[in-house]
């Protein structure tokens, strides 16, 4: 078993961006109501005629360019979203054939807003055992085209975007050194999009009743939050033989900042080696930690030898972490 880590990281937003002030005027809710009970002001949203795959492209380019490596060099393209271009085929292969990526595998992913650390996790077991050599893992969402914009409880939440990160063989007891992975099937309808599936098949009965757009127990996930995101983050740590006086940087899911303040106080981690960049994009579900990943690693807080720690939560219900000693030296 080979030691895994990531050597180049890239991340794409939209350029339209909408304030919570424009959300004033679409729904009955307001700036200060919205920074006080989630820390967002203000998210990215993709024009009607853009998919997810534009988006992962994008993000996709940056991270191949930071890492070096040219598209056909890829053995595996994984990307993680719950909004693909369209049920079949998988996002994967759209965006493996615009980058030219002609002999890589590929497939979709989809646990929500953990969606990324779960493709991680898979990519690096195809390289650690020898099977693959270069993996790029693309967590992408277009949420926008999924909300409800009537439902002010979850259209003031989400934003749209991609990070993407390419894995490698690294120097041994460098990247790669710990993970936490779950997930809880009792609570999936608490975090849940009900129609087009095969439950429920898109209908004019399910458009009228907007089951084609996210349905949340607001109340019920961020109890959730709360709870499993410093549990896995401890459980990941504990199998690298690390604990929390270990990490230099968390990278957190971007889904609210008083979630994100509860896990850390839980954890006991000084708030200053914390990534939190919520309040410029919003909950980006699968996107949210790429991108966060991306602004650190470009920013300089993440250097050579450091252990960072991913961690999220998200609908299914799902869980994970992952614990990475930083292997990518600085220019």
């Amino acid at each position: 078993m080979v030691s895994v880590g990531i050597v180049g990281t890239g991340s794409y937003v939209p350029e339209k961006v909408l304030t919570n002030f424009d959300l004033e005027q679409m729904v009955d809710t307001n700036d200060q109501w919205i920074v006080s009970r989630t820390g967002i002001k203000e998210r990215h949203i993709a024009a009607p005629e853009t998919p997810v795959s534009e988006l992962c492209y994008q993000a996709a380019l940056r991270a191949l360019e930071d890492a070096k490596l040219a598209p056909e060099e890829l053995d595996l393209v994984i990307v993680a979203t719950i909004t693909p271009d369209f049920v079949f085929p998988a996002t994967a292969c759209l965006v493996a054939e615009r980058l030219g990526a002609k002999k890589a595998a590929g497939f979709d992913l989809q646990a929500a807003c953990t969606g990324f650390l779960y493709g991680v996790a898979t990519a690096a077991q195809f390289i650690a055992t020898g099977i693959y050599k270069n993996a790029l893992v693309i967590g992408g969402e277009t949420l926008s085209k999924i909300l409800n914009w009537e439902d002010r409880g979850t259209c003031i939440l989400f934003g749209d975007g991609a990070g993407a990160a390419v894995l490698q063989p690294v120097e041994e007891g460098y990247g790669f050194l710990g993970y936490d992975l779950g997930m809880d099937g009792a609570g999936g309808s608490l975090l849940a999009m009900p129609g087009g599936g095969s439950m429920h098949p898109a209908s004019a009965e399910t458009v009228a009743k907007k089951m084609h757009t996210i349905q949340m127990a607001g109340s019920e996930v961020f109890k959730f939050a709360v709870r499993i995101m410093g549990e896995t983050a401890l459980k990941a740590l504990d199998k690298a033989g690390l604990g929390i006086g270990d990490v230099d940087c968390l990278i957190p899911h971007q889904a609210n900042t008083r979630i994100v303040d509860a896990a850390v106080k839980r954890l006991g981690i000084d708030a200053g080696k914390v990534v939190v960049n919520l309040d410029r994009y919003g909950n980006m579900s699968a996107a949210s930690i790429p991108v966060a990943l991306d602004e650190a690693a470009r920013s300089g807080r993440l250097n050579y030898g450091d252990i960072m720690v991913m961690v999220g939560f998200g609908g299914g219900l799902t869980w994970g972490a992952a614990v990475v000693k930083w292997s990518k030296r600085g220019v």
